[in-house]
């Protein structure tokens, strides 16, 4: 009875488990090859984000204008949150390199254009209920990665015009 009785409250415990939608990966094998290639290089890092970002804008951009179906709301819907997760992951980068005040202020002006051409992208996007959601939450994403890349520009261009013998650098270093 009570083995009967354990197998049954596993089992409703384990059913929601099973049910709860798996958030796939952003980024592919390939991509996710690239970003440890780039290792612990900011500049090199950011700009494989950006360039990654400037594709799924792209898949986006495609999907506005095909007729509107449930596929298509669905595909949206799934490229918008993949989009506002590289976003958030670029943004989580970016507060790393910030910290260990790596000179990241070459990337910072691709970032900032790109930055512009993506807010574009997702304002040509008309909402509709199936993905509402998930524009809103890129076009957030995108909103917040703007105000830290500005406010790391600054913070950056502050820090190296007060210690020029550090610029370039990967991360801070104590002397």
């Amino acid at each position: 009875m009570r083995i009967l009785a354990s197998i049954a409250l596993a089992s409703l415990l384990a059913a929601p488990l099973a049910a709860q939608k798996q958030k796939p990966e952003p980024l592919t094998e390939d991509q996710q090859d690239k970003i440890a290639e780039a290792g612990v290089d900011p500049v090199a890092r950011v700009v494989l984000y950006i360039r990654f970002i400037d594709e799924r804008s792209e898949r986006i951009k495609a999907l506005v204008p095909r007729a509107k179906s449930q596929a298509r709301a669905e595909r949206l819907d799934d490229e918008l949150q993949n989009f506002a997760a590289l976003v958030d992951e670029l943004g989580d980068n970016l507060d790393v390199f910030s910290q260990r005040k790596a000179d990241i202020r070459r990337s910072l002006k691709a970032l900032n254009e790109g930055v512009a051409r993506w807010q574009d992208t997702l304002h040509g996007v008309t909402s509709e209920p199936i993905f509402e959601l998930s524009l809103k939450d890129a076009l957030a994403s995108v909103s917040d990665l703007s105000d830290q890349a500005k406010e790391i520009s600054a913070d950056q261009a502050a820090y190296f015009k007060a210690h020029p013998d550090e610029k370039g650098q990967d991360r801070y270093e104590p002397k």
